[in-house]
């Protein structure tokens, strides 16, 4: 095979794969546009269960000291290490959804909680 045969196939292999991705309803547009799959998150194919282990978040995001700086700036910062006996740290899970809308699991004890930035 030549060099450009090979070249060409290999470009031939990503468009299609990406617009693959591009077309699949399940992964979200910012996932979809960075290039991630179902398997990025899931570490299956085809996968069958819902939760996504905080392993496969942090991989791309940073961990929670690492999120925890990158959301200073709000108010309460929901990444921050509890204090004093609060409950906490939480799952990636239990506010970030990629197939539903997100929640703030901080409601479910405090009804008037706002999580806005500054």
């Amino acid at each position: 095979m030549t060099k450009i045969t090979f070249a060409a196939a290999l470009l031939a292999c990503f468009f299609l794969t990406s617009a693959a991705r591009a077309e699949d309803p399940k992964v979200p547009p910012k996932h979809t546009k960075a290039g991630v799959t179902c398997h990025d998150c899931h570490r299956e194919e085809h996968p069958t269960k819902g939760a996504v282990a905080d392993e496969s978040c942090m991989a791309c995001h940073g961990d929670l000291p690492a999120m925890a700086a990158y959301t200073k700036a709000l108010p309460v910062n929901p990444h921050a290490v509890p204090k004093n006996g609060h409950p906490g740290p939480w799952a990636c899970t239990e506010c970030h959804h990629q197939h539903k809308a997100a929640v703030v699991k901080c409601l479910e004890c405090h009804p008037g909680f706002k999580l806005t930035p500054r």
